[in-house]
Protein backbone atom coordinates (compact mmCIF):
# COMPACT_ATOMS: atom_id res chain seq x y z
CA UNK A 1 0.00 0.00 0.00
CA UNK A 2 1.09 3.18 -0.73
CA UNK A 3 1.85 5.59 2.22
CA UNK A 4 0.04 8.26 3.40
CA UNK A 5 1.68 11.74 3.50
CA UNK A 6 0.49 14.10 6.36
CA UNK A 7 0.99 17.09 5.19
CA UNK A 8 2.30 20.05 7.56
CA UNK A 9 0.54 21.74 9.95
CA UNK A 10 -0.34 25.14 8.52
CA UNK A 11 2.05 27.86 10.78
CA UNK A 12 -0.12 31.00 12.01
CA UNK A 13 0.17 33.90 9.53
CA UNK A 14 1.71 37.63 10.16
CA UNK A 15 -1.29 38.91 11.24
CA UNK A 16 -2.93 39.18 14.88
CA UNK A 17 -4.49 36.45 16.48
CA UNK A 18 -8.14 37.35 17.48
CA UNK A 19 -9.49 36.39 20.64
CA UNK A 20 -12.64 37.52 22.15
CA UNK A 21 -11.89 38.63 26.06
CA UNK A 22 -11.17 36.09 28.61
CA UNK A 23 -11.23 33.55 26.13
CA UNK A 24 -15.27 33.46 25.79
CA UNK A 25 -16.45 31.02 23.42
CA UNK A 26 -13.15 29.33 23.05
CA UNK A 27 -12.64 25.63 23.53
CA UNK A 28 -9.22 25.09 24.18
CA UNK A 29 -9.38 21.09 24.65
CA UNK A 30 -12.31 18.42 24.30
CA UNK A 31 -12.94 16.65 27.74
CA UNK A 32 -15.25 13.55 28.29
CA UNK A 33 -15.42 14.61 32.47
CA UNK A 34 -18.16 17.26 31.62
CA UNK A 35 -20.01 20.29 30.31
CA UNK A 36 -22.11 23.84 31.12
CA UNK A 37 -25.21 24.17 28.74
CA UNK A 38 -25.67 27.87 29.91
CA UNK A 39 -28.82 28.72 27.59
CA UNK A 40 -30.76 25.52 28.27
CA UNK A 41 -29.71 25.78 32.31
CA UNK A 42 -28.23 22.50 32.27
CA UNK A 43 -24.86 20.96 33.35
CA UNK A 44 -23.76 17.46 33.62
CA UNK A 45 -20.88 14.95 34.82
CA UNK A 46 -20.05 12.44 32.10
CA UNK A 47 -23.73 11.10 30.57
CA UNK A 48 -25.28 12.33 33.39
CA UNK A 49 -27.27 15.35 35.12
CA UNK A 50 -25.22 16.95 37.88
CA UNK A 51 -28.31 17.94 40.04
CA UNK A 52 -29.76 14.39 39.33
CA UNK A 53 -26.91 12.89 40.76
CA UNK A 54 -26.75 15.06 43.94
CA UNK A 55 -29.77 14.09 44.50
CA UNK A 56 -29.53 10.50 44.77
CA UNK A 57 -26.11 9.92 44.99
CA UNK A 58 -22.87 10.52 47.88
CA UNK A 59 -20.04 12.17 47.08
CA UNK A 60 -18.03 8.79 46.87
CA UNK A 61 -19.88 7.68 44.04
CA UNK A 62 -19.59 11.08 41.82
CA UNK A 63 -15.94 11.52 42.67
CA UNK A 64 -15.52 7.40 41.40
CA UNK A 65 -17.63 8.62 38.24
CA UNK A 66 -15.34 11.61 37.63
CA UNK A 67 -12.27 9.63 38.58
CA UNK A 68 -13.05 6.35 36.37
CA UNK A 69 -15.86 6.77 34.14
CA UNK A 70 -18.53 4.71 36.26
CA UNK A 71 -20.97 5.27 38.62
CA UNK A 72 -20.35 2.11 40.99
CA UNK A 73 -22.86 -0.76 42.19
CA UNK A 74 -22.94 -1.26 45.89
CA UNK A 75 -19.84 -3.01 46.09
CA UNK A 76 -17.90 -1.11 44.09
CA UNK A 77 -18.99 2.20 46.39
CA UNK A 78 -17.98 0.36 49.62
CA UNK A 79 -14.73 -0.74 48.25
CA UNK A 80 -13.91 3.46 47.21
CA UNK A 81 -15.87 4.96 49.96
CA UNK A 82 -13.14 2.46 52.57
CA UNK A 83 -10.42 3.37 50.46
CA UNK A 84 -10.72 6.94 50.53
CA UNK A 85 -11.71 6.98 54.09
CA UNK A 86 -8.54 5.76 54.65
CA UNK A 87 -6.86 8.43 53.32
CA UNK A 88 -7.76 11.05 54.99
CA UNK A 89 -5.55 11.74 57.88
CA UNK A 90 -2.69 14.29 57.05
CA UNK A 91 0.91 13.03 58.60
CA UNK A 92 2.19 13.77 62.13
CA UNK A 93 4.85 16.38 60.79
CA UNK A 94 2.19 18.17 58.79
CA UNK A 95 -0.26 18.89 61.54
CA UNK A 96 2.84 19.97 63.83
CA UNK A 97 3.00 23.19 61.50
CA UNK A 98 -0.89 23.64 61.06
CA UNK A 99 -0.81 26.26 63.49
CA UNK A 100 1.68 28.29 62.65
CA UNK A 101 -0.17 28.16 59.17
CA UNK A 102 -2.84 28.77 60.32
CA UNK A 103 -1.90 32.16 62.68
CA UNK A 104 0.12 33.47 59.67
CA UNK A 105 -3.11 32.59 57.42
CA UNK A 106 -6.43 32.91 59.24
CA UNK A 107 -7.95 32.87 56.76
CA UNK A 108 -8.95 28.88 55.95
CA UNK A 109 -7.91 29.16 52.18
CA UNK A 110 -4.91 30.90 52.10
CA UNK A 111 -3.42 28.56 54.73
CA UNK A 112 -4.64 25.52 52.37
CA UNK A 113 -2.07 26.47 49.44
CA UNK A 114 0.77 26.43 52.17
CA UNK A 115 -0.72 23.90 54.14
CA UNK A 116 -1.19 21.66 50.59
CA UNK A 117 1.89 21.89 49.06
CA UNK A 118 3.60 20.82 52.56
CA UNK A 119 1.55 17.94 52.79
CA UNK A 120 2.34 17.08 48.53
CA UNK A 121 5.88 17.87 49.71
CA UNK A 122 5.82 15.60 52.82
CA UNK A 123 4.23 12.77 51.35
CA UNK A 124 6.81 12.36 48.65
CA UNK A 125 4.26 13.15 45.84
CA UNK A 126 6.37 13.12 42.14
CA UNK A 127 5.36 14.86 39.13
CA UNK A 128 2.62 13.94 37.30
CA UNK A 129 4.75 13.34 33.94
CA UNK A 130 7.09 10.26 36.02
CA UNK A 131 3.87 8.56 36.81
CA UNK A 132 1.83 5.98 35.46
CA UNK A 133 -2.04 5.75 35.48
CA UNK A 134 -2.59 4.19 38.52
CA UNK A 135 0.17 6.05 40.49
CA UNK A 136 -1.59 9.47 39.35
CA UNK A 137 -4.98 8.07 40.53
CA UNK A 138 -3.48 7.17 43.60
CA UNK A 139 -1.87 10.70 44.48
CA UNK A 140 -5.07 12.52 43.37
CA UNK A 141 -7.32 10.53 45.68
CA UNK A 142 -4.62 11.10 48.28
CA UNK A 143 -5.02 14.90 47.71
CA UNK A 144 -8.83 14.77 47.36
CA UNK A 145 -9.25 13.19 50.57
CA UNK A 146 -6.84 15.27 52.84
CA UNK A 147 -7.91 18.79 51.56
CA UNK A 148 -11.29 18.92 53.85
CA UNK A 149 -8.80 17.80 57.09
CA UNK A 150 -6.50 20.23 56.51
CA UNK A 151 -9.15 22.77 55.88
CA UNK A 152 -11.27 22.26 58.63
CA UNK A 153 -7.99 21.80 61.07
CA UNK A 154 -6.89 25.38 59.86
CA UNK A 155 -10.70 26.98 60.59
CA UNK A 156 -10.45 25.63 64.43
CA UNK A 157 -7.14 26.16 64.83
CA UNK A 158 -7.41 29.44 63.93
CA UNK A 159 -10.79 30.16 66.54
CA UNK A 160 -8.12 28.39 69.63
CA UNK A 161 -9.73 24.84 69.23
CA UNK A 162 -8.28 22.02 68.77
CA UNK A 163 -8.22 19.80 65.39
CA UNK A 164 -10.38 17.01 64.99
CA UNK A 165 -9.49 13.68 63.73
CA UNK A 166 -10.85 11.90 60.18
CA UNK A 167 -13.49 9.39 61.58
CA UNK A 168 -13.53 6.48 58.54
CA UNK A 169 -17.04 5.16 60.01
CA UNK A 170 -18.33 8.42 58.63
CA UNK A 171 -19.39 9.46 54.80
CA UNK A 172 -17.40 12.63 52.99
CA UNK A 173 -20.47 14.87 53.81
CA UNK A 174 -20.77 13.63 57.60
CA UNK A 175 -17.12 13.84 58.32
CA UNK A 176 -16.74 17.05 56.96
CA UNK A 177 -19.29 18.75 59.27
CA UNK A 178 -18.02 16.26 62.36
CA UNK A 179 -14.42 17.50 61.86
CA UNK A 180 -15.77 21.37 61.37
CA UNK A 181 -17.90 21.28 64.75
CA UNK A 182 -16.86 18.11 66.66
CA UNK A 183 -20.53 16.37 66.80
CA UNK A 184 -21.58 13.60 64.82
CA UNK A 185 -24.50 15.43 62.35
CA UNK A 186 -27.68 14.96 61.90
CA UNK A 187 -28.71 12.91 58.76
CA UNK A 188 -30.61 15.61 57.06
CA UNK A 189 -27.93 18.09 58.28
CA UNK A 190 -25.35 15.85 56.38
CA UNK A 191 -27.20 14.55 53.19
CA UNK A 192 -28.18 18.62 52.53
CA UNK A 193 -24.27 19.57 52.69
CA UNK A 194 -23.76 16.56 50.42
CA UNK A 195 -26.34 17.84 47.73
CA UNK A 196 -24.06 20.81 47.73
CA UNK A 197 -21.21 19.65 47.74
CA UNK A 198 -21.81 16.98 44.87
CA UNK A 199 -23.77 19.88 42.59
CA UNK A 200 -20.15 21.91 43.02
CA UNK A 201 -17.63 19.40 42.19
CA UNK A 202 -17.30 20.54 38.51
CA UNK A 203 -18.66 23.11 36.48
CA UNK A 204 -16.97 23.32 33.14
CA UNK A 205 -14.15 24.97 32.15
CA UNK A 206 -14.09 28.04 34.97
CA UNK A 207 -10.70 29.77 35.59
CA UNK A 208 -9.78 27.73 38.36
CA UNK A 209 -10.28 24.29 36.42
CA UNK A 210 -8.28 25.93 33.68
CA UNK A 211 -5.08 26.66 35.71
CA UNK A 212 -5.16 23.12 37.17
CA UNK A 213 -5.19 21.79 33.96
CA UNK A 214 -2.64 24.63 32.74
CA UNK A 215 -0.22 23.44 35.57
CA UNK A 216 -0.84 19.38 34.89
CA UNK A 217 -0.17 20.21 31.00
CA UNK A 218 3.36 20.88 32.73
CA UNK A 219 3.98 17.68 33.97
CA UNK A 220 3.85 19.09 37.88
CA UNK A 221 2.74 17.36 40.58
CA UNK A 222 -0.92 16.74 42.03
CA UNK A 223 -0.56 19.18 44.81
CA UNK A 224 1.01 21.96 42.65
CA UNK A 225 -1.72 21.55 40.45
CA UNK A 226 -4.36 21.82 43.59
CA UNK A 227 -2.55 24.56 44.84
CA UNK A 228 -3.23 26.50 41.29
CA UNK A 229 -6.43 25.90 41.15
CA UNK A 230 -6.74 27.14 44.94
CA UNK A 231 -5.08 30.22 43.89
CA UNK A 232 -7.48 31.00 41.36
CA UNK A 233 -10.57 30.35 43.49
CA UNK A 234 -9.26 33.03 46.29
CA UNK A 235 -10.00 35.62 43.65
CA UNK A 236 -13.47 37.82 44.40
CA UNK A 237 -14.33 36.94 40.59
CA UNK A 238 -14.51 33.46 40.67
CA UNK A 239 -14.71 31.54 44.37
CA UNK A 240 -18.38 32.48 44.72
CA UNK A 241 -20.15 34.61 47.27
CA UNK A 242 -22.44 32.66 49.20
CA UNK A 243 -21.43 34.39 52.93
CA UNK A 244 -22.04 37.77 51.15
CA UNK A 245 -25.59 36.48 49.55
CA UNK A 246 -26.25 35.86 52.63
CA UNK A 247 -24.92 39.04 54.15
CA UNK A 248 -27.48 40.79 52.21
CA UNK A 249 -30.55 38.97 53.70
CA UNK A 250 -28.54 40.26 57.20
CA UNK A 251 -28.84 44.03 55.39
CA UNK A 252 -32.25 44.17 54.21
CA UNK A 253 -33.37 42.07 57.70
CA UNK A 254 -37.23 42.44 57.46
CA UNK A 255 -39.68 42.44 54.45
CA UNK A 256 -40.75 45.82 53.95
CA UNK A 257 -37.33 46.93 53.03
CA UNK A 258 -36.41 44.45 50.70
CA UNK A 259 -37.40 47.13 47.57
CA UNK A 260 -35.86 49.80 49.12
CA UNK A 261 -32.63 47.84 49.28
CA UNK A 262 -32.98 46.33 46.39
CA UNK A 263 -33.80 49.46 44.48
CA UNK A 264 -31.07 51.14 45.75
CA UNK A 265 -28.29 49.07 44.91
CA UNK A 266 -29.53 48.41 41.52
CA UNK A 267 -30.08 52.04 40.65
CA UNK A 268 -26.14 52.33 41.64
CA UNK A 269 -24.84 49.90 39.72
CA UNK A 270 -23.95 47.44 42.42
CA UNK A 271 -23.96 44.10 42.11
CA UNK A 272 -26.62 41.69 44.04
CA UNK A 273 -24.95 39.04 45.24
CA UNK A 274 -26.74 35.71 44.75
CA UNK A 275 -28.12 36.70 41.11
CA UNK A 276 -26.42 36.41 37.53
CA UNK A 277 -24.12 34.12 35.90
CA UNK A 278 -21.62 34.63 33.39
CA UNK A 279 -22.81 30.89 31.76
CA UNK A 280 -26.45 30.40 32.45
CA UNK A 281 -29.62 32.49 30.40
CA UNK A 282 -31.80 31.02 32.59
CA UNK A 283 -32.26 30.29 36.13
CA UNK A 284 -28.74 28.35 37.56
CA UNK A 285 -30.45 24.30 38.26
CA UNK A 286 -28.20 24.50 41.46
CA UNK A 287 -30.15 27.19 42.33
CA UNK A 288 -33.72 25.22 41.78
CA UNK A 289 -32.16 22.13 43.65
CA UNK A 290 -30.88 24.01 46.66
CA UNK A 291 -33.93 26.21 47.14
CA UNK A 292 -35.19 22.34 47.46
CA UNK A 293 -32.55 21.67 49.82
CA UNK A 294 -33.42 24.54 51.82
CA UNK A 295 -37.18 23.95 52.10
CA UNK A 296 -36.80 20.58 52.81
CA UNK A 297 -34.86 21.77 56.08
CA UNK A 298 -37.47 24.42 56.25
CA UNK A 299 -37.11 27.76 59.18
CA UNK A 300 -37.88 31.51 58.94
CA UNK A 301 -34.75 32.05 57.60
CA UNK A 302 -35.89 29.99 54.03
CA UNK A 303 -39.04 31.73 53.95
CA UNK A 304 -37.56 35.24 54.11
CA UNK A 305 -35.40 33.46 51.28
CA UNK A 306 -37.64 32.96 49.00
CA UNK A 307 -39.72 36.21 49.49
CA UNK A 308 -36.24 38.45 48.90
CA UNK A 309 -35.76 36.38 45.63
CA UNK A 310 -38.88 36.73 44.31
CA UNK A 311 -38.56 40.35 44.98
CA UNK A 312 -35.13 40.86 43.40
CA UNK A 313 -35.97 39.20 40.15
CA UNK A 314 -39.24 40.89 39.70
CA UNK A 315 -37.04 43.92 40.37
CA UNK A 316 -34.03 43.12 38.02
CA UNK A 317 -37.03 42.64 35.48
CA UNK A 318 -38.12 46.21 36.05
CA UNK A 319 -34.77 47.80 36.25
CA UNK A 320 -32.19 45.90 33.98
CA UNK A 321 -35.13 44.65 31.08
CA UNK A 322 -33.31 41.95 28.77
CA UNK A 323 -30.53 41.48 31.12
CA UNK A 324 -31.46 37.57 31.57
CA UNK A 325 -30.23 38.06 35.18
CA UNK A 326 -31.32 34.53 37.17
CA UNK A 327 -30.52 33.09 40.78
CA UNK A 328 -27.60 31.16 41.16
CA UNK A 329 -25.99 29.03 42.80
CA UNK A 330 -24.61 31.68 45.32
CA UNK A 331 -28.04 32.36 46.86
CA UNK A 332 -29.76 29.30 48.52
CA UNK A 333 -26.12 27.53 48.71
CA UNK A 334 -25.59 30.20 51.68
CA UNK A 335 -28.82 29.56 53.09
CA UNK A 336 -28.10 25.51 52.93
CA UNK A 337 -24.68 25.88 54.65
CA UNK A 338 -25.92 28.36 57.49
CA UNK A 339 -28.97 25.92 58.65
CA UNK A 340 -26.55 23.30 58.65
CA UNK A 341 -24.07 25.09 60.82
CA UNK A 342 -21.22 25.84 58.75
CA UNK A 343 -19.31 29.06 59.81
CA UNK A 344 -19.36 32.00 57.09
CA UNK A 345 -16.14 31.80 56.92
CA UNK A 346 -15.81 28.28 56.13
CA UNK A 347 -18.90 28.96 52.85
CA UNK A 348 -16.07 29.85 50.05
CA UNK A 349 -13.40 26.35 51.77
CA UNK A 350 -16.35 23.79 51.73
CA UNK A 351 -17.06 24.83 47.71
CA UNK A 352 -13.22 24.32 47.59
CA UNK A 353 -13.22 20.79 49.27
CA UNK A 354 -15.60 19.54 47.00
CA UNK A 355 -14.14 20.98 43.68
CA UNK A 356 -10.76 20.07 44.40
CA UNK A 357 -12.64 16.81 43.25
CA UNK A 358 -13.37 18.31 39.89
CA UNK A 359 -9.69 19.92 39.70
CA UNK A 360 -8.02 16.02 40.41
CA UNK A 361 -10.17 14.80 37.47
CA UNK A 362 -9.14 17.51 35.10
CA UNK A 363 -5.88 17.18 36.12
CA UNK A 364 -5.84 13.24 35.49
CA UNK A 365 -7.48 14.00 31.81
CA UNK A 366 -4.38 16.73 31.12
CA UNK A 367 -1.88 14.48 32.33
CA UNK A 368 -2.77 11.57 29.54
CA UNK A 369 -2.28 14.28 26.91
CA UNK A 370 1.54 14.88 27.60
CA UNK A 371 1.58 18.23 25.80
CA UNK A 372 2.34 21.78 27.50
CA UNK A 373 -0.47 23.99 27.24
CA UNK A 374 1.41 26.62 25.33
CA UNK A 375 -0.65 29.63 23.70
CA UNK A 376 0.62 32.51 21.73
CA UNK A 377 -0.80 36.42 22.66
CA UNK A 378 -0.90 39.19 19.91
CA UNK A 379 1.52 41.85 20.71
CA UNK A 380 0.37 45.66 20.79
CA UNK A 381 2.90 47.26 22.03
CA UNK A 382 5.38 49.82 20.29
CA UNK A 383 6.94 48.44 16.87
CA UNK A 384 9.92 46.63 17.40
CA UNK A 385 13.06 46.55 16.48
CA UNK A 386 13.78 50.19 17.97
CA UNK A 387 17.64 51.02 18.32
CA UNK A 388 18.54 51.05 21.49
CA UNK A 389 19.62 54.43 23.24
CA UNK A 390 22.80 54.76 24.77
CA UNK A 391 23.57 54.75 28.76
CA UNK A 392 23.36 58.09 29.57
Amino acid sequence: MPSTVVPPRPQPGPGPIVVPPGLAGVAVTETTIGHVRGVEGFYHYRQYSAVDLAQARPVEDVWHLLFTGDLPDRARHEEFTARVAALRQIPDDVLAALPAIAAAAPAPLDGLRTALSLAGAAQGLRPLWDLDEPARLRDALLVCAQVPTLLTALYRLGQGLEPIPPRDDLSYAANYLFMLTGAEPRPEHARAIERYLVSTIDHGFNASTFTARVIASTGADVAACVVGGIGALSGPLHGGAPSRALDALDAIGTPDRIDAWVRERIEQGDRIMGFGHPVYRTEDPRSRMLRATAEELGGDLVAFAVQVERRVLDLLAELKPGRELHTNVEFYAGVVMELVGLPRAMFTPTFASSRVIGWCAHVLEQARDRKIIRPDATYVGPPPPQPVPPLG
